[in-house]
């Protein structure tokens, strides 16, 4: 054959006809099959979104979560418009007021109310010294309860009773509470002391459970008997009396004691965790040749046997995470958490009891951030425990 027909190729430009698959770590492989499972990345995303909610959301409002507009309580997020020529009308059922607005639905003022005829359900108002007539009789009437209609409104001699449409509130998102305070401010300063909750029953987790549990397991005998009656005992108290006890010695009904009492009990049971992979692990051939070679124990718990056992701990954590914010959200809406004006979502949950039938609103948003946190936590920790346990492996 001519020699000419063919090119020399260089070692560089070789290539192999056996394709390798590139190797992949541990964590590497976790994250592969991680991101196959849907939930868990739904789950991701919605943790995420909630963080940023909580940490920027509240710099982009006007308000503070104390912040009050007097006068504009309990409006909800949508709400009807009357258009009396020109002039748009809002009434609030729940409180018997009346606002003007804007077309859009931003509320410009609580008119004043300037005289009532309680037998015949009339309401006079006044707007720039003009009477706006609030004619609330129709549901008293039998001979026009077929009309459909709960009110209307007479405004320079003209009765007006067919509402515009629904219009989404420009003042107040999430609507306003019962002292005129925006929802959703206090939604979002709500989500930071959940989250607050979630880091610290995290970081207890990591320092308090892990280390107790690797000491425990490692020396075993009698120091392990008695490192785990003190959990039994620890465990065996209700969580709320330690609430109340530490309430009570501290005479504070405040945050700090919540999160005071995490600290003191919420590590148990990753102290148990941790306990029972040491003692699978402390006798494997690597430990065994570190203590030949004199490494000291607490070199061999945290260069061996805590990360051999992290990916428990890892899950663990993640499935823990949103049983602390369910147990905050628990407290405070008991009242034994953050006390007012401070916002978290158990005490907007229990602020919002007294009005659940007029407003019902108040209840859903708070409820719905819990749900919608704990299911994407518990969503994210069980896709993270199948990626991050071998013998669920899939491929």
């Amino acid at each position: 054959m001519d020699k000419q027909i063919f090119t020399i190729l260089g070692t560089d430009e070789k290539i192999s006809s056996e394709q390798i698959r590139p190797g992949l770590t541990y964590w590497k492989d976790a994250w592969r099959r991680l991101k196959k499972n849907k939930l868990a990345m739904v789950g991701l995303v919605v943790i995420v979104l909630v963080t940023l909610f909580a940490i920027i959301g509240p710099w982009l409002t006007p308000y503070s979560y104390s912040d009050q507009v007097v006068g504009f309580s309990n409006i909800p997020p949508r709400f009807e418009l009357i258009d009396a020529d020109g002039t748009y009308f809002y009434f609030n059922g729940s409180q018997y007021d009346l606002y003007s607005s804007t077309k859009d639905g931003r509320l410009l003022e609580k008119l004043d109310e300037s005289s009532r005829d309680i037998v015949n359900q009339k309401f006079y108002f006044d707007l720039d010294g003009e009477t706006v007539t609030l004619d609330y009789s129709y549901k008293l009437r039998p001979e026009l309860a077929d009309e459909g209609i709960d009110y209307s409104i007479s405004f320079r001699g003209v009765e007006y009773k067919e509402p515009m449409g629904t219009v989404g509130n420009k003042l107040f998102p999430w609507g306003s509470d019962e002292f005129g305070r925006d929802v959703l401010t206090r939604v979002m300063y709500g989500a930071r002391i959940s989250l607050l909750i979630a880091l610290i029953a995290a970081l207890v987790n990591l320092f308090i459970g892990v280390i107790y549990g690797s000491l425990s397991g490692l020396y075993g005998g009698t120091v392990d008997n008695i490192m785990m009656r003190i959990l039994d005992v620890i465990d065996s108290i209700p969580l709320l009396l330690y609430v109340i006890l530490i309430m009570v010695l501290l005479d504070d009904n405040s945050m700090f004691t919540v999160i005071l009492t995490l600290g003191l009990v919420y590590w148990v049971r990753m102290a148990r965790l941790v306990r029972g992979q040491v003692l699978g692990l402390k006798n494997q051939e690597f430990v065994l040749a570190a203590r030949s070679l004199g490494v000291s124990q607490n070199k061999i718990i945290l260069k061996h046997l805590i990360p051999n056992a992290l990916g428990p701990i890892i899950v663990s954590i993640t499935m823990m995470i949103p049983s602390a914010i369910f147990t905050e959200a628990f407290l405070s809406f008991i009242g034994l958490g953050a006390s007012a004006p401070q916002s978290s979502w158990g005490t907007l949950a229990n602020a919002a009891v007294a009005v659940f039938r007029s407003s019902f609103y108040q209840l859903v948003f708070p409820a719905s951030a819990i749900a919608v946190t704990i299911l994407a936590f518990n969503f994210f920790g069980d896709g993270l425990r199948s990626a991050l346990d071998p013998k669920l492996r899939k491929g």
